[in-house]
């Protein structure tokens, strides 16, 4: 397969990275040209500096990784980021409102973040390892309703998770590309068989570590 650089958004999620690790994941994308990075929120004016001449986006999470912050804390941590050089927002679920069938509350969530990114895409990770197939689905159906841009797999950061499965990532293809929603698939996305299974499966992005591995 052609191109999967463009397909992948280089990413560096880790409580302990340095800024020597940064500064490698900055690199490595403008080298292989990937699509974005995608790193927390404090980083991203470091992400914008040093990707400042290239067409590397710059992609960060909301809500990360639990999903469980209060709606108006998460607008607010949103709007900081794309007051910061953000491109692109990756906003957690509200997991438990999903499980409580509280699905006016997810969609007002997901409505009240969207404001505040102001015109750049939101997607929202859905952390598909805590969801039976019919919660994938609804929760797929909310995000359409609340006019979100992409949905995502996962955090990768549930204890003994799998995070991006095929089945899935088929699922959400199929219930949210009718109405113009992309899918983003992430968490263990180690080679290129795998990131060329989710490609297969609908997934326009994917998020992972591995990005030079895949490529090379």
């Amino acid at each position: 397969m052609e191109n999967l650089n463009k397909h992948i958004e280089h990413t560096l999620l880790k409580q302990d990275a340095k800024l020597e690790d940064f500064i490698k994941l900055f690199n490595e994308a403008k080298e292989h040209k990937f699509l974005g990075v995608c790193i927390n929120p404090a980083y991203v004016k470091l992400a914008k500096e040093n990707l400042k001449d290239s067409d590397v986006k710059v992609v960060t999470v909301i809500g990360f990784p639990l999903g469980a912050n209060r709606s108006d804390v998460k607008a607010f941590e949103a709007s900081k980021a794309v007051e910061d050089g953000a491109d692109e927002i990756d906003m957690v679920i509200n997991v438990t409102a999903i499980k409580n069938k509280d699905y006016d509350f997810v969609v007002n969530d997901i409505k009240t973040v969207k404001a505040a990114c102001k015109d750049k895409p939101l997607k929202v990770i859905l952390e598909t390892d805590l969801l039976e197939k019919d919660e994938i689905k609804k929760a797929c159906e909310l995000c359409v309703e609340a006019k979100a841009d992409l949905v995502k797999t996962s955090t990768g950061f549930v204890k003994n998770g799998v995070g991006a499965k095929a089945e899935d990532v088929k699922l959400m293809y199929e219930t949210v590309s009718p109405y113009g929603l992309k899918v983003k698939a992430s968490g263990g996305i180690r080679d290129k068989e795998a990131a060329i299974k989710m490609i297969e499966a609908g997934a326009e992005r994917l998020g992972t570590s591995s990005g030079v591995k895949i490529v090379s």
